[in-house]
C-alpha cells in the first residue's frame, strides 16, 4: 500500500511538472517588448535555479546561463546598452557582447528549455540507444 502511494505521487508530481513546462510559451514569456525586462529577467532567474539544481544549465558561447543573467542584472541597474557577461572558466569578461533586451530574452528562454528538454529526454531517449532494435 504504501508503495502504491509513493508510486502515485511520484507519477502526480511528474506529471505537474511536465504538464507546466509544456504550457510554458517561450515566446509569450520571455517577450521583452511584452513583459518588461524586469519581469523577463525574474522568470529567467526562477527557472535557472531550478535547472542548476537538477544539473542542466546551459552554456552556449563560453558563457553559464546565470552569469548572463547577472550581466543582465547589472546592466539594468547600471542602465547599460550592452552587456558583456562572463567566460564560464577564466572569470574575466568574454568576448560574447549582446544588447541587453536580446541578452534577458535569451537568458529566459535557455532557462526554460534547458528544463523542458531535460523532461522531453526522459521520454526519448530510448530512440537514440543502440541496440534497441532499429537498424542503422
Amino acid at each position: 500500500m504504501r508503495n502504491l502511494l509513493k508510486m502515485t505521487i511520484a507519477v502526480t508530481t511528474a506529471f505537474t511538472l511536465t504538464t507546466s513546462l509544456h504550457a510554458m510559451d517561450e515566446k509569450k514569456d520571455c517577450d521583452v517588448k511584452a513583459n518588461g525586462i524586469v519581469q523577463v529577467i525574474a522568470t529567467a532567474n526562477v527557472y535557472n535555479e531550478k535547472a542548476k539544481k537538477q544539473g542542466v544549465e546551459f552554456r552556449r558561447l563560453n558563457v553559464n546561463n546565470s552569469d548572463l543573467i547577472k550581466s543582465v542584472e547589472e546592466a539594468i541597474k547600471t542602465g547599460a546598452k550592452e552587456v558583456n557577461p562572463v567566460h564560464f572558466k577564466s572569470k574575466k569578461p568574454s568576448k560574447t557582447k549582446l544588447e541587453t533586451n536580446y541578452a534577458a530574452q535569451r537568458a529566459c528562454k535557455f532557462a526554460i528549455s534547458a528544463l523542458t528538454q531535460a523532461e522531453e529526454a526522459k521520454t526519448t531517449w530510448r530512440l537514440a540507444v543502440p541496440g534497441d532494435g532499429y537498424k542503422y
